[in-house]
């Protein structure tokens, strides 16, 4: 797989979009004002990847504490904590940390930074469906790369009506791969530790350290 959902639910910016559908822009800038409008926020997730001409069929789940531009995320039995300068990668697995001063994405990391900001360049968006979803609406914006040549065929973002916060969101690939995040637990300004974004390297001392400058 090329490229894995971006995941987070902070620092949203639509100003960037121009020439796209006025509702569409109106609701993503009503989720964004709801998001920042929080403290922290604690979700619980699904995630799953699905290619059927490859017989492929991934289902994990996860979960993400994210203070501003901190967060602490666990998924696929690793556990990545960002305390705003540094990222931290535990991986019990092989005993190892990977520390490093650079939090950008790569091709196989779910990062929960800035979920929409690589839509910002390169995106169209419009209104989608609507669905009821356990009694709740859920209305659908989609994003069409601009580039033809991209790996990405569109992406849905899924928006409670209601709420305003993010429910799930869906990227189609060109090659037939289909990768959902669905919000399974949305919490939002709850008590949290103070060094739950903090690195301690004395509890990993049989583990092998990493640095990456």
């Amino acid at each position: 797989m090329k490229k894995i959902l971006v995941f987070a639910f902070l620092a949203f910016g639509f100003t960037a979009f121009s020439q796209n559908d006025a509702k569409a822009e109106k609701l993503l800038n009503e989720v964004s004002a709801k998001i920042k409008s929080y403290k922290n926020i604690s979700l619980d997730f699904k995630y799953e990847l699905n290619n059927l001409s490859e017989n492929i069929k991934q289902e994990t789940r996860g979960d993400v504490v994210i203070e501003g531009e901190k967060y602490k995320l666990n998924i696929l039995g690793i556990t990545r904590i960002y305390d705003g300068k540094t990222l931290y990668t535990i991986s019990p697995e092989d005993e190892e940390v990977t520390i490093s001063s650079n939090n950008t994405e790569n091709e196989n990391t779910i990062t929960p930074s800035d979920m929409l900001s690589f839509y910002e360049d390169g995106y169209t968006y419009k209104m989608d469906i609507v669905q009821n979803v356990k009694g709740r609406k859920i209305q659908y914006v989609k994003l069409s790369p601009i580039d033809a040549n991209s790996e990405i065929k569109y992406v849905l973002l899924g928006i409670d009506a209601t709420t305003k916060h993010i429910y799930n969101l869906i990227e189609a690939g060109n090659n037939g791969t289909k990768t959902t995040l669905t919000v399974n637990s949305f919490k939002t300004n709850e008590p949290i530790s103070k060094t739950l974004f903090t690195f301690d390297e004395s509890k990993y001392s049989d583990y092998f350290i990493n640095k990456i400058d």
